[in-house]
C-alpha cells in the first residue's frame, strides 16, 4: 500500500492544531441537559400540544393546508393520499410518510373524529381496529368545517414562516372560524406533560361562545350549563356527577364516565336478551367482545351464556343471559365493572397558548383564548381588505379622471415621448394612478365600462366607511364575530345531521349492589376443615364417611354442606372475626392449604368456630375468663385478611367460643363442672368489647356456652348420643352467679358438643 505523502495537502484537510482551536470543554451532564431541553421544547411546541387557537397540531395543521393548495376543497373532486401526503413531507414535515398518513386518516375517522376535517374515499379503517388501507388506494378532500378552519388565510388574517427548506411558507396557525379545539378534541404526550381534551357539541359551544361575548365576566357554573359534557362521536351515555363534571370543567383535569347505550329485547317463551348500540369512545370493538368473552370463560360473568358480534353499519352486539330470571341491570352493573362497556375519558387542557407556551386551561380560558383569536383575524381581515378597497378606489379615481378628459389624455400620450410625469403633473396623478391610466385598452372607454366603474367606486366607497368602521368601533368587531359564530352554529349546530348531540347526557346511576353470584358461578360445595386448620372444598354435598384422610396427627374437626357463592366466617381464639369467600377455598383431592396462609392468623391462635355467614344472624362470643356478649354477624363481616375484632382480651387471655344466640335461656358450664342457666335478656348486645360476666369462677375459667329454649329442654352429646334434660330449674340464676356442679351424666368435658 503506498504511502501518503506529506509534503502537500489539499484545500479541505484539517490538521489536529486547527481543530482544536474549534474544540471546548463542556460538562457532560451540562451538554445532555441543553440537548435533551431543546428536544423536549421541539416535542412539546411541535409534535405533541395543540394549539388553543385552531385546535392542531402541527402535522394536521400542514395537512389541510396542503389539501388547500391542491384545491381539495368540499366541491371537488378526490385526490389520492399518496399525492396528499407527499406534499406534506415533501414541502412542509418532514417526518415519515406512514405517520402523516396515519394522521390524515383519523382526521377522517367518523368514529375518531366528532366533527371530521377530511372527507375520505375508500377504506379509511374501523371502530373493530381494523387499519386503514394503504394510502395509494385511498382518496381524499377537505370537508365544510376544514373549509371554515381554513377560510379567509389569504387575507393577511395569520403569520407565515418559512418551511424547514426555506422554499415555501405556512402558516403558523389557521383563521380557525370553527373552535376547532374542544369540538374535536385532541391527545398528545409531550415530554414530561401530556394532553387529553375530549370533543364536545359544536352547536353547544358556539351557545358558550355567543354567551361568553355578550358576558365576559361568566362564570364557569354558567358556561358548564351551556356546554353540559363531552359529545363523543360513538354516543354513549355520560353518567357522570354534575359536580364533578363542574369540576373539571374549573381547573381543566379530570374525568368522565362513560357507558355503553343499551336495551333489552324481549324474546319467544319469555326470554330476553342485552343489545348494545353504543360503545365508550376510543373502545376497539373487537376486543371488547375479547374482554368478555374472557370473562364468560373464566366464569367471571356466570349470569351471562354468551356474546355475539352482530353489526353491520350499526353496532350491535348481543348479551345472552344464561337464565331469564337474571336482572339485566345486574348483569349490566357487573360488565360495566369488569369490561370497557364503561370508560373514563380523561380530560387534560394542557395546550399551547397563544404565546406558544403550554399550559393548562379551564373551559372559560379556552373558550375565551378562541374568541380573541377571532378577534384578532376580524380586524386582521378588516385591516387587509380596507387596503385593498383603498388601493382599488385609488386606480378607479385614475380611470374617471380619464372619462372627464379623454381627448386631453389621448392627446399627451399621442405627443408627449414620456407620457406618464406630463399626465401627473397635469391631472395631479399618483404614480399608481398614472400606471394605471397608460395600461388602459382603448375598448374600455366605452360609455359602459365607464357606468360600471363608478358603480364599482360608489361599492367601495360604502364598503370602506363600513370597514373603517368596524376598525374604530370594538364592538362592532365583536358583532362580526357573534354573526360568524351563529352562521357556524346554523351550518354545524344540533338542528343538523352532524351536529345534532349524540352522547346522552344522563345523572350519576345509582350504586347497584352486585350481588355475588353475579360474580361466581353458583354450584354446590362441601367444606372440610381439619382440627390444625387445613381447608379445601370438594365440589358438590358429600356426608363424611370416615373414608376422607388426614396429614399424620391430624383429625376431621368441621364438615359442612355450601355454595360457591357463599361466606364463611371464622372465630379465633384472638377474638376476631375472619371472612373467607368459598370460591377462594382450594379445590382438588389433597389435604387443602392451612387456614393460616390465607388470613393473618397468628401462629398459637386457634380455630373456634367455622360456619357459613348469614346477614342478620345474633351470635354469642365468649373469652376464657367467663365474659361475653352478643354481636350480630353484620357486624363480624371482615373485608381484609387481619380480620374484624370482637372480643376486647387482656394479656394471657383467650376466646373461647361463638355459637348461634338462637332461644331465650343461656347455658354455661366452667372448667370446674359448674353449670349456670340465666335469661338471654340479661346479655347486652355490643359491637366490640370486653363483654360482660357470664359466669363468676374461684379457679380455672369458662369452658363452654349454649343458647337454648327452655320449654325444649338442655341437650349436650356423649358418647355420639344425645340427652336432653328438661328439668333444668335447679341451675336458673342470674348472671355473673358461680353455678351448680352439673347434672349427672353431663360429659367430663365439660362441654355441650362433643369436637
Amino acid at each position: 500500500m503506498a504511502k501518503r505523502s506529506t509534503g502537500s495537502r489539499s484545500k479541505g484537510d484539517v490538521t489536529v492544531a486547527e481543530r482544536q482551536g474549534n474544540i471546548r470543554e463542556v460538562a457532560l451532564s451540562d451538554a445532555l441537559s441543553e440537548r435533551y431541553l431543546a428536544y423536549a421544547l421541539s416535542t412539546i411546541t411541535s409534535r405533541s400540544l395543540p394549539d388553543v387557537r385552531d385546535g392542531l397540531k402541527p402535522v394536521h395543521r400542514r395537512l389541510l393546508y396542503a389539501m388547500r393548495l391542491l384545491r381539495l376543497d368540499p366541491a371537488s373532486g378526490y385526490k389520492k393520499c399518496a399525492r396528499v401526503v407527499g406534499d406534506v413531507i415533501g414541502k412542509f414535515h418532514p417526518h415519515g410518510e406512514q405517520a402523516v398518513y396515519d394522521a390524515l386518516v383519523r382526521l377522517a375517522q367518523e368514529f375518531a373524529a366528532r366533527y371530521p376535517l377530511v372527507d375520505g374515499q375508500g377504506n379509511f379503517g374501523n371502530v373493530d381496529g381494523d387499519g386503514a388501507a394503504a394510502m395509494r388506494y385511498t382518496e381524499a378532500r377537505l370537508t365544510g368545517v376544514a373549509e371554515a378552519l381554513l377560510a379567509d388565510i389569504d387575507e393577511g388574517t395569520v403569520d407565515f414562516r418559512p418551511t424547514y427548506d426555506g422554499e415555501e411558507h405556512e402558516p403558523i396557525v389557521l383563521p380557525a372560524a370553527f373552535p376547532n379545539l374542544l369540538a374535536n378534541g385532541a391527545n398528545g404526550i409531550a415530554v414530561g406533560m401530556a394532553c387529553s381534551v375530549p370533543p364536545h357539541n359544536a352547536g353547544e359551544l358556539c351557545d358558550a361562545l355567543l354567551h361568553l361575548i355578550k358576558f365576559p365576566n361568566a362564570t364557569a357554573a354558567k358556561l358548564t350549563e351551556l356546554v353540559p359534557g363531552p359529545d363523543f362521536p360513538t354516543g354513549g351515555i355520560l353518567v357522570e356527577a354534575r359536580e364533578t363534571i363542574l369540576e373539571a370543567y374549573k381547573t381543566g383535569r379530570g374525568s368522565f364516565r362513560v357507558r355503553a347505550r343499551w336495551h333489552t329485547e324481549e324474546l319467544p317463551h319469555g326470554t330476553w336478551q342485552i343489545v348494545v348500540t353504543e360503545i365508550p369512545y376510543q373502545v376497539q370493538k373487537s376486543r371488547l367482545i375479547e374482554r368478555i368473552a374472557a370473562l364468560i370463560n373464566d366464569k367471571k360473568v356466570p349470569l351471562l351464556a354468551d356474546v355475539r358480534d352482530e353489526s353491520a353499519e350499526d353496532i350491535r352486539l348481543v348479551l345472552e343471559p344464561k337464565a331469564r330470571t337474571v336482572e339485566p341491570k345486574v348483569l349490566m352493573e357487573s360488565l360495566f365493572r369488569l369490561s370497557e362497556l364503561e370508560a373514563r375519558i380523561p380530560l387534560n387542557l394542557n395546550v399551547l397558548g397563544p404565546d406558544r407556551v403550554p399550559r393548562v386551561m379551564d373551559l372559560r380560558e379556552a373558550l375565551q383564548a378562541f374568541l380573541d383569536h377571532r378577534h384578532e383575524v376580524v380586524l386582521r381581515r378588516t385591516q387587509y381588505r380596507l387596503a385593498k378597497a383603498e388601493d382599488r378606489l385609488e386606480v378607479l379615481g385614475g380611470y374617471l379622471l380619464v372619462y372627464l378628459n379623454v381627448d386631453e389624455v389621448i392627446r399627451i400620450i399621442r405627443r408627449e415621448d414620456e407620457p406618464k410625469p406630463v399626465l401627473i403633473k397635469r391631472f395631479k396623478l399618483t404614480d399608481r394612478q398614472a400606471e394605471a391610466i397608460l395600461d388602459l385598452r382603448l375598448r374600455r372607454l366605452r360609455k359602459l365600462d365607464e357606468m360600471q366603474i363608478k358603480e364599482e367606486n360608489d361599492a367601495l366607497e360604502k364598503q370602506r366607511k363600513e370597514l373603517n368602521a368596524i376598525l374604530k368601533d370594538d364592538g362592532k368587531r365583536w358583532s362580526v364575530i357573534s354573526d360568524e359564530i351563529k352562521d357556524i352554529k346554523t351550518r354545524f349546530g344540533q338542528k343538523t345531521v352532524l351536529g345534532k348531540r349524540r352522547t346522552e347526557i344522563a345523572d350519576a346511576p345509582a350504586v347497584i349492589d352486585v350481588p355475588v353470584e353475579a360474580m361466581v358461578e353458583k354450584e354446590p360445595i362441601t367444606v372440610i376443615c381439619s382440627a390444625k386448620g387445613w381447608i379445601r372444598a370438594v365440589k358438590g354435598h358429600a356426608e363424611d364417611d370416615g373414608s376422607t384422610s388426614y396429614k399424620e396427627g391430624d383429625r376431621a374437626r368441621f364438615w359442612f354442606a355450601a355454595e360457591s357463592t357463599d361466606k364463611l366466617s371464622l372465630f379465633a381464639s384472638n377474638g376476631r372475626f375472619y371472612t373467607i369467600p368459598a370460591d377462594k377455598l382450594p379445590r382438588g383431592r389433597g389435604h387443602g392449604e392451612p387456614v393460616k396462609l390465607m388470613l393473618d392468623l397468628g401462629e398459637n391462635d386457634e380455630i373456634l368456630e367455622l360456619r357459613i355467614w348469614r346477614p342478620g344472624e345474633k351470635i354469642l362470643v365468649a373469652s376464657h375468663d367467663g365474659r361475653g356478649f352478643i354481636v350480630d354477624s353484620d357486624n363480624t363481616l371482615a373485608q381484609t385478611k387481619n380480620g374484624r375484632a370482637a372480643l376486647t382480651l387482656p394479656d394471657g387471655e383467650s376466646a373461647v367460643v361463638a355459637v348461634p344466640a338462637v332461644g331465650d335461656t343461656v347455658a354455661v358450664v366452667g372448667e370446674n363442672h359448674k353449670l349456670l342457666l340465666f335469661p338471654i335478656a340479661e346479655l347486652p348486645e355490643m359491637t366490640k368489647g370486653r363483654g360482660v360476666m357470664l359466669q363468676r369462677y374461684s379457679d380455672g375459667g369458662l369452658s363452654d356456652v349454649k343458647v337454648f329454649t327452655r320449654k325444649e329442654g338442655l341437650s349436650w352429646k356423649l358418647g355420639g348420643r344425645e340427652r336432653t334434660e328438661t328439668a333444668v330449674r335447679d341451675w336458673m340464676g342470674a348472671r355473673a352467679q358461680a353455678g351448680r356442679l352439673a347434672p349427672k351424666g353431663f360429659p367430663r368435658s365439660n362441654r355441650f358438643d362433643e369436637r
